[in-house]
């Protein structure tokens, strides 16, 4: 599939999701041979600042098509932030309204950027996490009249195809073929499904790396441990070649590396991406392997105190 460049003008922020750009990671991989290359994708560069605004789009444009929403009816979804914040801008730009369900511990910068964009936010128990938001959102939309389209990204086959047609191609492109190995996180695991499904296409050599949290307890904000989860429909376990599963403490020292030593402030998924791209670069003589940076720092730094006089 030939990918176009982003647009200079566009008549809408839905035409400016994907293109995101792919940077070669070269101070945290100081250690790695030349021949050995990692290259993060820089998913936070989408307007809504996530990885999320590709399945978003693709979820809104399929489900205004077949009338789902829009007319009075409204979208209802669960979330651990990033989606919903799509959602919410996509609601705003196509009017349509929406409702979202999140564990009432999501970080605060993503219910305050939600609540900007308009949409209406339904809290779950913390302690249930997103299993919890999903259960809840089943339960809403048992008892709802008909008014709600429940959108579903954990079963909704539009969510992976958004990266079968957006984002596997635009690494392709940007990487001139070159890639050889694909690492991704697994939270609706959508990114790792469509992408490595059509890298696989283009190149069944092509190594599919699926990172998780080592632990059903984790401070992974947006991943699942899928032994201990309710395991998202769309998932296909032959897609993943590896599960490489990951401490918080390496997402999160990992994170914090990325801004001081690359200049790369990033969400601690991102982390752990990058921690499952190191383990695979420690395996390996030659390869280029990319990564997915899902969104950035600024969605998770709480707030700072001012210092009182």
């Amino acid at each position: 599939m030939t990918v176009r460049r982003p647009p200079l003008a566009a008549d809408s922020v839905v035409d400016l999701i994907g293109n995101t750009p792919l940077v070669r990671l070269r101070n945290v991989t100081r250690d790695l041979p030349d021949s050995v290359q990692i290259w993060a994708k820089l998913e936070y560069f989408n307007p809504g600042g996530s990885v999320k605004d590709r399945p978003a789009r693709q979820i809104v444009l399929d489900a205004l098509e077949r009338g789902d929403i829009g007319e009075g009816r409204a979208l209802i979804d669960s979330t651990s932030g990033n989606t919903g914040v799509a959602y919410a801008m996509l609601g705003s730009a196509l009017g349509f309204e929406v409702n979202l369900v999140m564990p009432s511990n999501v970080s605060q910068a993503r219910k305050d950027i939600v609540e900007a964009y308009g949409a209406r936010i339904i809290y779950s128990d913390p302690l249930e996490g997103s299993d919890g938001a999903i259960l809840l959102a089943k339960k809403i939309v048992a008892e709802d009249s008909g008014r709600l389209w429940y959108a579903d990204q954990y079963s909704n086959p539009s969510n992976p195809l958004a990266h079968e047609r957006t984002t596997a191609p635009e690494i392709i492109r940007d990487t001139g073929g070159r890639v050889t190995h694909f690492v991704a996180g697994l939270g609706t695991t959508g990114t790792c499904t469509g992408t490595g499904r059509a890298l696989k296409r283009h190149n069944p050599a092509i190594t599919i790396c699926a990172v998780e949290p080592d632990a059903p307890f984790h401070g992974l904000e947006g991943l699942k441990h899928l032994g201990s989860s309710i395991v998202p429909h769309i998932f296909d376990p032959t897609v993943p070649d590896r599960t490489l599963p990951v401490a918080t403490e390496d997402g999160w020292d990992l994170a914090d590396r990325l801004a001081q030593e690359e200049g790369i402030a990033v969400g601690y998924s991102s982390g752990a991406a990058l921690a499952g791209a190191l383990s695979i670069a420690s395996e390996i003589e030659e390869g280029l392997i990319v990564c997915i940076f899902c969104d950035h720092a600024d969605r998770y730094i709480p707030p700072r105190k001012k210092k009182t006089p």
